[in-house]
């Protein structure tokens, strides 16, 4: 028998290496960026064609390398900054394990040019799938200038799964704005299909955020600022108001490194308990300086997980860190109460006699009355009244008696009528409190609808106790009516008399250009006005208790995160992201004639048992479970 284990060749082992270390094009542009920044450029321009797909372009004013190093650097494991095992606990730089060169020249044609300041002359290397095709001397500026083309071409079952370049784009701008937080002293620039869509100077953290955001983020942002022997924490954290449904602006950065702890964002979180409205997510720009030897960062392809020595430690620093900031900067509630002017009363000593006082008052005088003014305010023949006989059972008949003026008769006919009216009124309040509805004749007309804790609207069916959630009953009647606009090709809409005007970043700007026939058709219209801005020109009628901001927040962030479903249009999934902000909210109180609309209209609909995102609307408790708890 034959020995049945070999050695892979190198261009297999490389594409190997390319499906854990190259993703997808942004993670070719990654690598890219992160090399140009080791390399000690001050200035990388990005250029992408197809959101990466046909052309990928990083230029940078490093270092620049020399003809055998050009060469070396994409032999597999080939790195200028591991001598020895020991060096991986000291790391101050981006890559360091050599594979990103020689997995992306696996998967693509890739052509380098570089030259150093002290040679006269650079060179330029074409490789395509792992074999060197050319390599020869050339005239070029100091730095180095990868194009990278037809990524996935020798491997078309990965190319089939790239996503459409929409999504892809985001994923490079996701990318690019990690690469670009971590090192604000760095000039970059982001280029999509020869538009610009990020120029960022250098400068500091702030405005590198500022810059990448829009100058909306900067009147959003507190600073947070600890150091102690274990980390140093800086950064910016935003403040509550400006939170978000979804994640989006969260960033941790250790050394300079971007990277995804789940544990520490909890401890933000937990930092914003009880100040953030329900189900948002604040922002944050945290960067953390620890010792690298107590760190590990080689525990995953993408270097995008880090493992810290004492986690619980800097879980209590960060999150104390947090609390800090927010209670400096007057962001957490507080009870300040102001003594200025108070009334100082004196404390009473045992020497001190108590006395009641015996102001004479009249509680029922009433200045709007012309007699009431001339007279005095002597009410009922009874003269003045104080409050010195506080059980008087006529007293309070006169009280109730000016509350119920239709009944004032029956208070003054005598001892009977007064007992019934004292009776009357003890209860009366009782009343109240059981029938804590609207008015009688609605709750009459509508008494087989009742609303438990503002959230669910419970009626008696046939089979027993139906139960239905008003939220997604609401989403499932607004979606149906959006689709049904769509159906017939009309926009219902109303125009706006002022119009107001949104502010994006570079990301919200392409993604809004992108939906904007799709929001129009659905009689959300939108007109650029600036680099960064949009005039809401019409909203969709029926509306009008949605502001234009929340509603196109809450879909650009629906369509930030997820990929876009292929088995859905892209209308539908606006659709149902309008009816998800659009629907009436839990914990609005409703009347008996609201909850009976509701119900006629859900039952209207074509699936009135599922919410748009398919979650249940209706429970019917039947009689034999009923009569089973009891």
């Amino acid at each position: 028998m034959s020995n049945v284990i070999q050695l892979l060749p190198d261009s297999v082992a490389n594409q190997i290496a390319a499906g854990e270390v190259i993703q997808r094009p942004a993670s070719v542009i990654k690598e890219l960026m992160e090399n140009a920044i080791d390399a000690g450029a001050t200035e990388v321009q990005v250029i992408t064609k197809d959101a990466g797909k046909s052309l990928i372009q990083v230029i940078d004013n490093g270092c620049g390398m020399a003809e055998t190093d050009a060469r070396m650097a994409f032999e597999r494991h080939a790195t200028s900054k591991i001598r020895e095992a020991s060096d991986l606990f000291a790391l101050q730089t981006m890559g360091f394990r050599g594979e990103a060169l020689a997995s992306i020249a696996a998967i693509a044609q890739v052509e380098l040019k570089t030259r150093r300041a002290e040679d006269d002359l650079g060179v330029q290397i074409n490789i395509a799938a792992s074999q060197v095709e050319s390599q020869e001397p050339i005239q070029c500026a100091v730095g180095s200038q990868f194009i990278i083309k037809n990524l996935f071409y020798n491997v078309p079952a990965r190319r089939r799964f790239l996503k459409k370049t929409s999504t892809e784009l985001r994923h490079i701008i996701n990318e690019f704005q990690r690469v670009a937080l971590a090192n604000p002293l760095i000039a970059l620039s982001l280029y999509h299909n020869d538009v610009p869509m990020f120029t960022l100077p250098a400068g500091n953290n702030k405005q590198r955020v500022v810059n990448m955001n829009g100058k909306q983020m900067g009147n959003n942002l507190v600073p947070i600022n600890t150091d102690t022997v274990m980390i140093k924490i800086s950064g910016f954290i935003g403040k509550p108001e400006s939170a978000k449904k979804t994640m989006g602006d969260q960033f941790f950065f250790v050394n300079n490194r971007f990277m995804k702890h789940p544990y520490l964002h909890r401890a933000i979180m937990d930092a914003y308990d009880n100040i953030l409205q329900p189900e948002t997510i604040p922002a944050y720009f945290i960067f953390l300086e620890v010792d690298p030897q107590i760190i590990d960062v080689n525990i995953h392809p993408t270097k995008t997980e880090i493992k810290f020595e004492d986690e619980r430690a800097i879980w209590q620093i960060l999150n104390a860190a947090i609390r800090e900031s927010l209670g400096k900067f007057n962001v957490m509630p507080s009870i300040d109460f102001d003594t200025t002017d108070q009334i100082q009363i004196p404390v009473s000593g045992q020497e001190m006699a108590m006395t009641e006082p015996t102001v004479e008052i009249n509680p029922f005088y009433n200045p709007f009355e012309e007699e009431n003014k001339q007279s005095g305010a002597s009410y009922s023949g009874g003269g003045t009244t104080t409050f010195q006989s506080k059980g008087s059972t006529q007293n309070w008949e006169n009280l109730y008696a000016d509350n119920n003026s239709n009944d004032q008769a029956n208070y003054s006919n005598g001892p009977e009528s007064q007992e019934r009216s004292f009776e009357q009124a003890q209860h009366e309040p009782v009343q109240q409190t059981i029938l804590s509805s609207a008015n009688t004749e609605e709750t009459n007309n509508n008494s087989r609808f009742f609303q438990l804790k503002n959230r669910y609207i419970l009626t008696s069916v046939k089979s027993g106790l139906m139960m239905i959630d008003q939220k997604r009953a609401h989403e499932r009647i607004v979606f149906e009516g959006f689709i049904r606009t769509l159906q017939s090709g009309a926009s219902l809409s109303q125009k706006s008399l002022f119009p107001e005007e949104l502010s994006f970043g570079p990301e919200e700007m392409g993604m809004v250009s992108e939906l904007n026939t799709d929001l129009m058709t659905l009689g959300l219209e939108l007109e650029k006005s600036g680099d960064d801005t949009f005039k809401v020109l019409s909203t969709p009628a029926g509306l009008e208790n949605v502001s234009a901001a929340q509603l196109i927040d809450g879909i650009l962030t629906d369509f930030r995160d997820g990929e876009v479903d292929l088995q859905k249009e892209v209308t539908e999934q606006v659709a149902t992201s309008m009816a998800q902000r659009a629907a009436i909210p839990y914990g609005k109180a409703l009347s008996g004639l609201e909850m009976s609309e509701l119900f006629d209209q859900l039952f209207a609909c074509q699936v009135p048992n599922f919410s748009p995102t398919g979650k249940t609307i209706i429970s019917i408790m039947d009689i034999e479970e009923m009569q089973k708890r009891f």
